[in-house]
């Protein structure tokens, strides 16, 4: 009994590490433009860590109204990230918080009716939505493994030999290891790097030292919100665009676990999503999507049980609590998550890849589908200036790789699957004139 409660323990503790770094940048990119002080900032951390633990539970927690009941981690989505840094230049951090409480109302009212939708999510969709996903988290990897972007000693060779030495150190573990320990190969990889890293004196704990031991959450903690007609449009569009992103992360974890995606399944997926938008806005985080890296830690572990993420989400909420704890795993090297990152983000790429041979490759129709789809998503990855002279409403749809190949690939799919031809229609008319 102990021994598998410290099973899972450890297998939920790696699900943590492996989406921790996306979960708490978010927090200092946008305290940072905001021009918060440091103690507003620790709060912003601590709380968007609380509301991530939260948001998991709801939405691992299957029951009548909502929860999609599979092994899926939530986190702040990415591409709230510019759209609240201009509503809180423009209008204030009230207004930012006022947004995502309406938007997570939105996305609760509109569930049922997006859940009917799945018809539009067939595996050329969906395959290159997963696939497109993992391609746009490659350099995320990449950066890292250099030493993070614009950092000082970007390319080192001391960063380089820490990021692929914690790579080679996982994959020697897959392919020696069985069982437990090879399930657990990324957090160990984790922990043997920082270990490394810390003996060469380069891990810095003054983020330890200077945490506080307990935090208490508090509803309106940066005031009452306030209420703008343009910010509300913006952050309901960036709620609409990470249900499409979340959609591609539910089919390929039901295909993972071999479970069947049903609209009652999607619909209790995004009500979930819409509660989570909700507390995020009610006690000043953020709003909270599927963690598409915790995709690869599924397929790559093998271990696909419920409660190795509810005890994920149990881990998040007490680092929630305690600032302390939840510091020690912001001294893990840049290099050291990247290299992690590397193998996590590829899994990702390949599961899509698995996906997309469900599909029918004699079709061009779904050839064009899958090229024009991963194309946009590549394209923009690498070349985000390409949308930048569109107002900026539109460019919440268009500089995002993952959500510009996801509409990509559900437009197309409905131009060349759904949608029928002018053949088809005068057949049709044809035979109901017979």
């Amino acid at each position: 009994m102990e021994q598998n409660m410290f099973k899972t323990a450890s297998l939920g503790i790696q699900h943590v590490l492996a989406m921790y770094a996306g979960a708490v940048i978010v927090p200092l990119i946008v305290g940072g433009a905001l021009g918060l002080t440091g103690e507003q900032l620790t709060y912003l951390v601590s709380i968007d860590i609380l509301m991530c633990g939260i948001a998991t539970i709801l939405q691992v927690w299957k029951n009548k109204f909502f929860g999609i009941g599979l092994p899926v981690m939530l986190g702040c989505t990415f591409t709230a990230v510019g759209p609240m840094i201009a509503i809180g230049g423009q209008y204030g951090i009230s207004a930012i918080y006022g947004s995502i409480l309406v938007s997570g109302v939105v996305v609760v009212l509109i569930a049922t009716v997006f859940g009917k939708l799945v018809k539009f999510f067939p595996p050329v969709v969906t395959g290159s939505v997963v696939t497109i996903i993992g391609i746009t988290l490659i350099p995320v990897a990449i950066n890292d493994m250099a030493g993070g972007q614009g950092s000082g000693d970007f390319g080192s060779i001391t960063n380089l030999a820490l990021s692929f030495g914690t790579l080679l150190f996982i994959l020697a573990l897959y392919r020696f290891t069985k069982g437990f320990i090879r399930s657990i190969s990324i957090l160990l990889g984790l922990l043997i790097g920082t270990a490394v890293t810390s003996l060469m004196g380069k891990v810095n704990f003054t983020a330890v030292s200077d945490a506080s031991w307990f935090h208490m959450p508090a509803p309106f903690y940066f005031g009452m919100p306030t209420f703008e007609a343009s910010a509300i449009i913006t952050m309901t569009l960036v709620a609409i665009v990470s249900l499409v992103e979340s959609s591609g992360v539910y089919f390929a974890l039901g295909d993972i676990t071999g479970k069947k995606i049903t609209e009652k399944d999607l619909s209790n997926g995004y009500r979930a999503e819409g509660l989570a938008i909700i507390l995020g806005g009610l006690f000043n985080a953020f709003p909270y999507t599927t963690y598409s890296q915790n995709v690869g830690l599924v397929q790559l572990s093998g271990v696909k049980r419920n409660n190795v993420i509810f005890a994920a989400g149990a881990f998040l909420v007490l680092i929630g609590f305690v600032p302390k704890i939840g510091a020690f795993t912001t001294v893990i090297p840049t290099p050291v998550i990247g290299g992690a990152s590397l193998a996590l983000f590829g899994m990702v790429i390949s599961y899509g890849i698995k996906m997309l041979s469900k599909v029918d490759f004699s079709s061009q129709e779904n050839l064009l589908i899958m090229a024009c789809a991963i194309g946009m998503g590549l394209g923009v990855t690498t070349v985000p200036a390409l949308f930048a002279n569109l107002p900026e409403g539109i460019q919440i749809l268009t500089s995002n790789g993952i959500v510009i190949g996801s509409l990509t690939a559900i437009l197309l799919n409905i131009v060349f699957n759904i949608k029928p031809s002018k053949k088809e229609v005068q057949v049709l008319a044809e035979k109901h004139a017979s």
